[in-house]
């Protein structure tokens, strides 16, 4: 048994609301990934988006082992580590007096941290220089929200890194892999790849599934719109 996990999930919402997905990945101990997983929500907003990706993560991993979860949500991070207290003992009040957004998510992810070692660290999202394993993330929820199907390792699907990753983490399975995202096809470019499915650029134009995308400060888009 490890005596560490590393891993990071990340949620996503087309059009806040819209549709939704969640989406995390697990790491070894050194922080190579090793097996990841994306669900469909249909219409939510990003913050359930956020808290569902924590509570899948916390569910598919052993409580018996510290776990380190890197996210770039600080609203679900400050829920059930900062807010939750104050929620409680106001009776589940915000301090202006209503109800607390989305109570039963928070309850549910309150119970499985009980009697857990769990680290949270904040990871800033789509950065080129950001973290490896947020980016896995925040493509696998990307490309789950899209296409409304669940996707990941047990479903057969491989880990593919993307192409910021460190080079003591382009090991999975027996194959490294570089430039390429989790779902997606070979990029021809620098820091592109091929979307496995159709989506939607910031820029309002869509892109259709195998075409050539980038990652923009807003998410995945045309590779000229990434600047």
């Amino acid at each position: 048994m490890s005596d560490r996990i590393i891993a990071a999930c990340d949620g996503a919402s087309k059009g806040n609301p819209g549709p939704a997905a969640w989406a995390w990945v697990v790491a070894d101990a050194h922080g190579r990934p090793e097996r990841w997983e994306a669900g469909p929500l249909g219409r939510a907003t990003n913050n359930v988006a956020e808290l569902t990706a924590l509570e899948k993560l916390l569910e598919a991993t052993d409580a018996a082992v510290p776990v380190e979860v890197r996210m770039d949500s600080q609203y679900a991070m400050n829920a059930v580590t900062k807010w939750i207290g104050g929620w409680k003992r106001n009776g589940w009040k915000t301090s202006a007096g209503q109800p607390v957004a989305n109570r039963e998510l928070v309850v549910r992810i309150d119970a499985l941290l009980t009697g857990r070692s769990v680290d949270f660290v904040y990871v800033p999202a789509h950065r080129a220089d950001g973290d490896h394993l947020n980016a896995i993330a925040d493509q696998a929820a990307s490309e789950a929200a899209v296409a409304q199907e669940a996707a990941g390792t047990s479903r057969g699907a491989e880990m593919v890194l993307p192409a910021s990753a460190p080079a003591s983490a382009a090991r999975v399975g027996t194959k490294p892999r570089t430039a390429r995202k989790a779902g997606a096809g070979t990029g021809t470019g620098t820091g592109t790849i091929r979307a496995k499915f159709a989506g939607r650029c910031h820029c309002g134009r869509t892109y259709a599934a195998k075409d050539l995308i980038a990652k923009n400060p807003q998410g995945w888009g045309h590779p000229d719109c990434r600047d």
